[in-house]
């Protein structure tokens, strides 16, 4: 017999070095429950669902999806049922997403990677302890609207919780907070269907206004009840967000608001203008006002220069529209300063289009067109001066065909027909002969 021990190998798996924890509270969201629970199969260590009074199959379908649910009576308070769901993890850190809200599965894996690198960085694990990136608001037809800041992945430590009844956040430092430009949350409860069907808005407001009565001159608060109060489509309401919205910009700068929710103040006025030529002077005041607040504000130049368009003073609105166009392509935009831009890049053209117009500048009328119709080649209102820009610049019938095929299907009889009507409408008759010529070839 050998002398030599027999050593019994040591078949446990070195712990992992993060041990993610995913979390939510729900309500009545058997649609989105799969889909929220489904992208942090693979990466989470748990996942705990704490139902506040569900009615539907959302409890059902969690368990069987392998969730630890959890019960909680509602006491009208978000911050009280987040911290929780805190209090069951036992992973190192958490992910705190809504039921419609989901980390792409590509995201998820950039999500853990990035972890592991805080993690076995001493500088990073010492000073980080919670990861912000942008969430993405889309439509119902998946299209970004919005997109904004949030803090969703933290630590799983004491001192870290919710608080607030409404619009509950994290009570950190954010020095301990590092931006992960790279990962996006998408949030689907934007659209408005969403909405409607959760009536989530008088609820919201009721509770905004407790929290009011407890807190009279948070600011914070107030902008949360004038953005709840202008979606109610009640006149009374939506003066009431204005008044308060108009306070919040009143204030000046350094009133102890919220950089990002006092941007949301300025951006409602800014939108209202809009969509109202005759307030472009009130526009552009408003927007320098809040350029001089917030410097290089690309949400707020873009306003500007849309301002500056409908003034005809369209030299400096290029030049706002391009310095625009060139920080989201450099990546050099910053996410809060430009939300709306952010989701929807394609807000510029139009605007740059006029604005090349007013300059005499063919060249970019062309190239930005071209961009907006090969988006929707059925826009008249843009073909049309796409058109008229290539006759003003000598283009022959034969040359102006060529150019269109670039965008339009000449075999497709209806995209001939909005070629031609276009043609008409802008004094191109022979053009407009052309390619009737061609669609009654075809």
């Amino acid at each position: 017999m050998s002398n030599k021990r027999s050593r019994k190998k040591n078949t446990r798996l070195p712990q992992p070095l993060i041990r993610l924890s995913q979390c939510m509270i729900v309500k009545n969201e058997e649609k989105n429950i799969g889909k929220a629970l489904g992208w942090a199969k693979s990466v989470a260590f748990e996942q705990i669902v704490v139902d506040t009074g569900s009615t539907d199959k959302t409890v059902e379908i969690a368990e069987r999806m392998g969730a630890k649910v959890y019960r909680f009576e509602w006491v009208d308070d978000f911050s009280a049922a987040k911290n929780h769901a805190i209090e069951q993890a036992t992973g190192n850190w958490i992910a705190f997403l809504d039921a419609d809200e989901y980390f792409s599965v590509i995201d998820a894996k950039k999500l853990m990677i990035f972890l592991k690198r805080i993690q076995t960085d001493t500088e990073m694990r010492e000073k980080y302890l919670a990861l912000g990136c942008s969430l993405v608001n889309v439509d119902d037809n998946g299209n970004p609207v919005l997109v904004s800041e949030q803090v969703r992945v933290f630590r799983n430590i004491p001192s870290i919780r919710y608080t607030a009844r409404i619009h509950e956040r994290l009570d950190m430092d954010i020095d301990n907070m590092v931006w992960v430009d790279e990962i996006k949350i998408i949030h689907t409860g934007y659209a408005i269907t969403e909405r409607k069907e959760k009536g989530r808005t008088e609820y919201n407001i009721r509770m905004i206004r407790r929290e009011l009565k407890e807190n009279p001159e948070d600011l914070n608060l107030k902008v949360y009840l004038a953005d709840s109060l202008k979606n109610t489509g009640n006149q009374e309401c939506i003066a009431e967000a204005e008044t308060l919205f108009t306070e919040i910009i009143d204030r000046g700068i350094g009133a102890p608001v919220t950089p990002m929710l006092k941007r949301i103040a300025y951006t409602y006025f800014m939108e209202k203008y809009a969509r109202d030529p005759s307030k472009s002077i009130e526009m552009e005041e408003l927007c320098r006002m809040g350029l001089d607040e917030y410097p290089r504000h690309i949400d707020f130049e873009y306003f500007l220069a849309c301002a500056l368009n409908n003034q005809g003073e369209y030299k400096e609105a290029w030049e706002l529209l391009v310095s625009c166009e060139a920080a989201l392509a450099e990546g050099s935009a910053d996410l809060a300063a430009a939300a709306k831009i952010t989701a929807d890049p394609a807000l510029l053209f139009p605007q740059m289009v006029l604005a090349a117009q007013g300059l005499g500048d063919v060249e970019n009328v062309i190239k930005y067109v071209t961009i907006i119709l090969k988006a929707d080649k059925t826009l008249q209102g843009t073909l049309r001066p796409y058109i008229a820009s290539l006759l003003k610049r000598g283009a022959s019938t034969d040359e102006l065909i060529t150019l269109l095929k670039s965008i339009y299907d000449f075999s497709d009889h209806n995209d001939l027909l909005i070629i031609a009507q276009a043609a008409k409408d802008c004094g191109a008759i022979e053009l407009a002969r052309k390619i009737l010529a061609i669609a009654d070839e075809s």
